[in-house]
């Protein structure tokens, strides 16, 4: 498995991708290039990026109506963007840039030390991000899983303590003697089940506790459904009166 970030190089200059993947490649991630807006937005289409590098003055579309266009995407709206601008660019660039959505900006021809320094933090944040979604997926399956013991818990029928060896009460006959104790089996069984899930509930929630002090904002409306339901099943688990006796 691919655990590098991809980096998308938008310019339309030759001379400019070769500067940029020469100085970003001691970072050891995927640097993939687009020659335009419209190939940068192609290529958002297909893959997930750390940090876009858009060059502000673009034949056709520009980096400003690129940025615009990524940002009313919703699966790219949160995707942090550098213009590259020229030292000489227009002062109104800047305005322009964050009213984009720009994160920053880099004057050509760049200083190798802080492109770079700037690129891995955001690419340090996006693998981050991306460990926390994981954790995320996991908690849901392990959710999941808890439901279904749940269920399955609250669906086997109750023991009769009449019918069970050695308790007084009506006298029973020898299949029925042992059909009661592989029911008192089950009962046992459940009941250890039941711990079980209580346990591996607990798990969870210790987990999600850790996860919510280091959840990003962008992934804040799924951490709260999943919080959601992680305490629903908690209501189900410890709810004594629907479990069998």
């Amino acid at each position: 498995m691919d655990d590098k970030a991809k980096i998308l190089l938008v310019d339309d200059r030759e001379e400019n991708l070769i500067a940029l993947e020469a100085i970003l490649s001691s970072l050891d991630q995927d640097l993939v290039r687009a020659r335009s807006g419209e190939e940068a937005l192609k290529a958002l289409l297909t893959d997930e990026y750390a940090v876009i590098l858009l060059d502000v003055v673009m034949p056709g579309m520009d980096g400003f109506e690129t940025a615009r266009d990524i940002k009313r995407r919703r699966k790219t709206r949160d995707l942090p963007i550098i213009f590259l601008t020229a030292v000489n660019s227009d002062p109104d660039y800047a305005f322009r840039g964050y009213a984009a959505g720009a994160v920053d900006f880099i004057s050509k021809p760049f200083d190798p030390w802080v492109l770079r320094a700037k690129v891995s933090v955001f690419v340090e944040l996006h693998n981050k991000n991306k460990q926390l979604r994981e954790q995320a997926g996991l908690l849901r399956e392990q959710a999941a899983l808890l439901r279904e013991q749940a269920a399955l818990l609250q669906a086997r029928p109750s023991t009769d303590p009449s019918k069970v060896p050695g308790v007084p009460g009506d006298e029973a006959s020898g299949s029925e003697v042992f059909a009661d104790a592989v029911s008192g089996d089950a009962a046992g069984g459940a009941v250890r089940s039941a711990a079980e899930v209580a346990e591996r509930l607990a798990s969870v929630e210790e987990q999600l506790e850790i996860l919510a002090k280091r959840i990003p904002s962008t992934l804040r409306e799924e951490f709260d459904e999943l919080d959601r339901r992680v305490a629903d099943l908690h209501s189900t688990v410890n709810a004594p009166e629907e479990f069998p006796s």
